[in-house]
């Protein structure tokens, strides 16, 4: 058995009203693929930062997860050929 590790590293920026972060998936053989989320806050809203860090982490673990999905999606198609339906 083989065990692999995979690492998502969530980078998190704040922009006054404005958090964004950025999943990035490392393999460990030279893939990367990195994800996007953002969080608005409304000016209404008390300020809470852990919220827009939570919700634009979210968003862009979310957005990894679904690049990911694609990247598989793709793999299979070459690796099985053309379907004739």
């Amino acid at each position: 058995m083989h065990a692999k590790r995979w690492t998502v590293q969530i980078h998190i920026t704040e922009d006054g009203d404005t958090t964004s972060a950025r999943a990035v998936l490392s393999t460990g053989d030279r893939t990367c693929l990195a994800g996007a989320g953002h969080a608005c806050r409304n000016p209404a809203d008390p300020q809470v930062p852990e919220i827009g860090d939570e919700l634009a982490a979210a968003r862009a673990l979310a957005d990894l997860a679904g690049r990911l999905l694609a990247v598989g999606s793709e793999d299979i198609a070459q690796v099985s050929g053309p379907t004739s339906w």
